[in-house]
């Protein structure tokens, strides 16, 4: 426990971000009423009946935000977890298992790696005509493994080669308990990584296919609010209320996701670590404005400014 790093300001504010909007999207459908309940009220502004006001049929926009951040965190959960799964088995086991097996993942992989994803993801969901949430996820996770696969195989690699695991081998150690025993643990903070990773791209992708039409059918999402709200002209009508909850949210939560990406970054790169720990400490000792100068400045400088 002594090796792990301290929380970062920016780790807790990320988690806590993350938190609240969990905690909205597993709470928030439950105390809300009817996403889909016309009321005979039409488009109207936020009030004491309706907090974040109506669509342009009358539906509640509180509702239907609770049961998107529901649905996108889903999605972003779904093809985070798929992600992972794929990339470690195509990244770790191939490049520890090596020979013909590592070659036909890694040719796999560059074959995956070089499709484009976005034009790849609009022809599949342009051809299904009732979309699930389930089914934009997994359609999603296809097409964003293999550049996390490629990561992993590289860091394998160079585990591999250490000492502790050819010693691992050479003691008669099973295979599978060398990879997940000593090969693993070195990973964790970059599968975590790539999870973060695979979670912005899964809620950034449904968005942009949810703009486009191509997103969830019969379910809410924040990319299908926003999708409503550009059909209906929101913009134009000034009701605002209606396109900035849910724009809001992926820009908080992508930001928060990224908080703790880096993070995650600072635990792999101990170097990065410790340049920030100094930067803090420089940062808090002489001021933002002192301390940058006199750290950036030439050897003349230096003694100009002493």
């Amino acid at each position: 426990m002594r090796n792990l790093p301290p929380l970062t300001p920016k780790l807790l504010v990320g988690l806590t971000i993350v938190g609240a909007f969990v905690l909205w999207g597993i709470v928030g459908p439950f105390v809300v009423a009817d996403p889909s309940g016309i009321d005979n009220i039409g488009l109207s502004a936020p009030s004491a009946d309706h907090l974040l006001g109506t669509t342009q049929t009358g539906q509640d926009v509180l509702a239907q935000f609770a049961h998107a951040t529901r649905g996108s965190l889903i999605i972003g959960l779904v093809v985070g977890v798929l992600t992972l799964l794929l990339s470690a088995f195509f990244g770790v086991v191939g490049a520890y298992v090596g020979g013909w097996v590592d070659e036909g993942f890694s040719l796999f992989s560059n074959v995956m790696l070089v499709i484009p994803g976005l034009p790849l993801v609009i022809i599949i969901s342009s051809y299904v005509t009732d979309k699930s949430v389930w089914l934009v996820a997994g359609v999603l996770a296809i097409t964003s493994w293999a550049g996390s696969a490629r990561v992993l195989r590289g860091f394998t690699l160079s585990v591999r080669s250490r000492d502790y695991v050819l010693a691992a081998r050479v003691a008669g150690e099973r295979p599978w308990r060398v990879l997940l025993v000593e090969i693993l643990p070195n990973l964790v903070p970059l599968l975590a990584s790539q999870a973060v990773f695979g979670i912005i791209f899964a809620i950034l992708g449904e968005a942009g296919l949810s703009f486009l039409g191509l997103g969830a059918t019969g379910s809410f999402t924040w990319g299908t609010m926003l999708y409503y709200a550009q059909n209906s002209l929101a913009l134009m009508r000034g009701a605002w209320w209606w396109f900035i909850p849910p724009g809001l949210s992926i820009a908080l939560f992508g930001a928060a996701l990224a908080l703790i990406n880096f993070s995650i970054d600072e635990i792999i790169n101990p170097r990065l670590r410790d340049h920030t720990r100094a930067v803090t400490k420089r940062w808090q000792v002489t001021g933002p404005s002192s301390g940058t100068a006199v750290e950036g400045a030439a050897p003349a400088e230096k003694e100009a400014t002493a």
